[in-house]
């Protein structure tokens, strides 16, 4: 079964870009954000500057491309997109760069990924509206400026830690996405039906919102294939019903845990004993990349209370073998 979400892209992309609300006020959640944001935008266009750089982090899902879109939306503003990993040399940030437009919104997703010496170029771009470059081959190589229209940079990463400090220290705005609530869910969920004119009742929605792993994009992936099973096999409309026996021909837990997730839970109990183990050992066992581990698997297990770090590597909990079926030991004996 293919992973309910995902550290990429996909072509549900698509499908997000659909549902996807316009402003601050349609935006659920993150409430402490949004209100921060609305001041934020408003101080910025009573002085007619660009809103600050704006860095968001959290796990994968929680809405960091949404408040992109909002934030130039907001602000009136053209929105240019990139992503770490694609820029590689200094002319592909140039190209991003000088692409730009006076009051423009440059997202930048995954901007951890950025080499180190890209980075050092980003600097007086963000501070000064400057992009400093050497061009040409080594012996005949010259510096070059160029002046730069005001914009703001929005980040966008999974791992803040891995972002540099003279980096961090440049976005003026700082923001962590936290996990949402069943009841925030819910209000996505129901949403997302009005927006795709897909009935769907209240149980029914209640039901999705806890099995979608207190992320957004969970919650609207579950309402299209819970869709897709109303309109063949139901009644063309979403109920408690059919939302039970969709989730479970979908190998969806109460819990919103899939096969990764079981397997990743199964390995740590019976191949290394409960634990601990460390992360590269359990991604090997299991067949998944470390970093898929680390940004997709392993914060909602954390944050439910399903595993453990300790210095010496990952554990499971009691909540962990109840679910699994392991409770005949207790890993603090």
């Amino acid at each position: 079964m293919d992973r309910i979400i995902t550290s990429e892209k996909t072509t549900e992309d698509i499908f997000d870009k659909n549902i996807r609300p316009d402003s601050l006020e349609e935006y659920v959640g993150q409430e402490e954000i949004k209100e921060n944001l609305k001041v934020f935008i408003k101080a910025a266009q009573m002085r007619n500057e660009p809103l600050d750089h704006v860095l968001l982090y959290g796990p994968p899902g929680l809405g960091k491309t949404t408040l992109a879109h909002i934030i130039a939306n907001e602000l009136g503003s053209n929105l240019k997109t990139a992503s770490g990993p694609s820029i590689e040399k200094s002319g592909d940030l140039a190209a991003v760069l000088s692409n730009l437009e006076p009051g423009d919104v440059l997202f930048v997703d995954e901007i951890h990924r950025i080499p180190k010496f890209i980075e050092e170029i980003l600097y007086p771009a963000m501070e000064d509206f400057e992009l400093d470059i050497v061009i040409g081959s080594e012996g005949k190589s010259r510096n070059i400026k160029i002046d730069l229209p005001p914009f703001t940079l929005v980040g966008a990463t999974t791992r803040a830690g891995d972002i540099s400090s003279p980096l961090r220290d440049r976005f003026g705005i700082v923001s962590k996405l936290n996990y949402y609530s069943t009841e925030e869910l819910k209000q996505i969920v129901l949403r997302t039906s009005r927006v795709l004119d897909m009935n769907i009742d209240e149980d029914a929605a209640l039901e999705l919102a806890k099995r979608s792993r207190k992320t957004p994009r969970v919650a609207n992936r579950l309402f299209k294939r819970v869709r897709d099973f109303a309109l063949v096999e139901g009644e063309g409309y979403i109920d408690l019903d059919i939302t039970l026996k969709s989730l479970d021909r979908l190998k969806v837990d109460p819990y919103g845990l899939d096969g990764i997730d079981l397997e990743y839970l199964n390995a740590l109990i019976y191949k290394f004993n409960k634990g601990p183990v460390g992360v590269e050992t359990i991604a090997t066992s299991i067949g998944e990349e470390v970093s898929t581990i680390e940004d997709v698997v392993e914060p909602f297990l954390l944050q439910e209370g399903f595993v453990k770090r300790t210095k010496s590597g990952r554990i499971v909990t009691e909540k962990a073998l109840e679910l699994v079926g392991g409770k005949e030991g207790s890993i603090w004996e």
